[in-house]
């Protein structure tokens, strides 16, 4: 194994262990919402309330981190998902489950900023490439695990959360017991959304389109699967197959993304999903194979839509604003990953559960509809465009600093904008 992976590995195992709880976490609470007969749109608000959790925390989640430091941030925050999750098993009440959701999110978004933030300071410039691979690998392998592991136990009951529990506090092991340099304190980075809105409208509208689609299947898909005839195991199978469609969708988006125009890209990308989804939405009750063959098809086309985005917006903004970029894209994506599950949780009530994919298709037809190759003119390209095409993590574990990992972004620029050298004493 490469060193510059090796050097890693204890941040790469926390972040295996968070994202393996977190994933195993929200698939377990949809499907005993849903034995319990509790109406979908209520399902689908847990997911969202994970998501704004999420945005809070990539605000609170510097003032912590400057206030107490890097490992007592990750350790609180890391104590308080632990709680929460075991509180899901003593509180029985929906609302109370909201808060606990929020703070979830809130919490483990600090998490990762404590993650992102080491990787970037310590990972030598000729190796971010690399180290961000790792990275990525971890976040996808865990959340896959994470699905797979709903098959360990039978039933719905306490266990699956003492499971969870122990990954989250398993986590907590090798970011404490680091001998690593603690990285300096963080200061956020601004939004600046006007400007983005103007320079790259297209990619905010597919960003937003991905957290819509996005948020959906990751609230309401174990609801999909289970009211399809699957056991607790086969929708563990049936959500870990999407993931993992999505890491495998990289590698070969990759190379097509740096020789096809990619605003043309994301078209194809709509066009195709439209018509991925057109079985699940007429077949009531497909058969298990038929369910995994077709779920691997839209991972596929789902959890690449972002990265796409992402791609298009760097090749048409500076790179002393690209911080600030990976910043504007992911509270897009965050905020349309809230309203994406209740709205399909809404529908599903009407219509059923094969609303989902109905939804999914309707919102790659209004992408395919929306995106206009022909308006990028390239009057704001950059220079070096079209830069080369890096793998996005699936969003439900990554911070704005991701963007300190890319190795299209200039380390010096991400140290300006994203690190204060003097912090003010508190």
């Amino acid at each position: 194994m490469p060193r510059a992976l090796v050097s890693f590995t204890s941040l790469y195992a926390a972040t295996l262990l968070m994202l393996l709880g977190s994933g195993l976490l929200s698939t377990y609470l949809a499907l005993r919402l849903s034995a319990n007969e509790v109406a979908d749109i209520w399902i689908g608000s847990l997911m969202a309330a994970n998501y704004l959790g999420l945005v809070i925390g990539g605000k609170l989640g510097h003032k912590l981190i400057a206030r107490v430091g890097h490992v007592r941030a990750y350790v609180a925050c890391g104590g308080l998902v632990t709680a929460a999750v075991l509180l899901h098993g003593l509180i029985d009440n929906l609302g109370a489950w909201f808060v606990l959701r929020l703070l979830v999110g809130l919490c483990m978004m600090c998490q990762y900023m404590v993650i992102e933030s080491w990787l970037n300071e310590q990972a030598d410039s000729q190796q971010r490439g690399m180290v961000f691979s790792g990275y990525m690998a971890a976040v996808y392998l865990g959340l896959v695990l994470g699905q797979l592991a709903l098959g360990l136990e039978s039933g719905l009951g306490i266990e699956v959360l003492l499971w969870v529990a122990i990954c989250f506090a398993l986590a907590l092991v090798p970011v404490a017991v680091t001998r690593r340099m603690h990285p300096a304190p963080l200061v956020p980075a601004p939004l600046e959304p006007l400007f983005f809105v103007k320079r790259i409208p297209q990619s905010l509208i597919t960003v937003a389109v991905s957290g819509l689609v996005t948020g959906a299947f990751y609230g309401l898909g174990p609801v999909y699967a289970s009211a399809a005839g699957l056991d607790t195991a086969q929708v563990g199978q049936f959500m870990g197959v999407c993931i993992l469609a999505g890491l495998v969708a990289q590698w070969p988006l990759g190379k097509l993304s740096d020789r096809i125009d990619r605003a043309r890209l994301i078209r194809y990308n709509a066009l195709l999903l439209l018509l991925a989804c057109v079985p699940l939405l007429l077949i009531k009750e497909p058969g298990f194979l038929l369910l995994l063959l077709m779920a691997f098809a839209i991972g596929l086309l789902q959890f690449t839509l972002y990265p796409l985005a992402v791609a298009l917006a760097n090749d048409h903004v500076e790179a002393e604003r690209r911080v600030s970029l990976t910043a504007m894209l992911l509270v897009t994506f965050a905020l349309g990953a809230c309203v994406g599950p209740l709205l399909v949780g809404g529908l599903m009530a009407f219509f059923g559960n094969n609303t989902l994919y109905g939804f999914s298709l309707v919102c790659a037809a209004l992408l395919a509809l929306l995106i206009r190759p022909q308006a990028v003119t390239g009057e704001h390209q950059v220079a070096e465009a079209p830069l080369q095409h890096q793998g996005m993590p699936p969003l439900i574990g990554s911070s704005p600093l991701v963007a300190a990992l890319d190795p299209r972004v200039d380390e010096a620029v991400v140290q300006e904008q994203m690190v204060d050298q003097q912090p003010p004493a508190s």
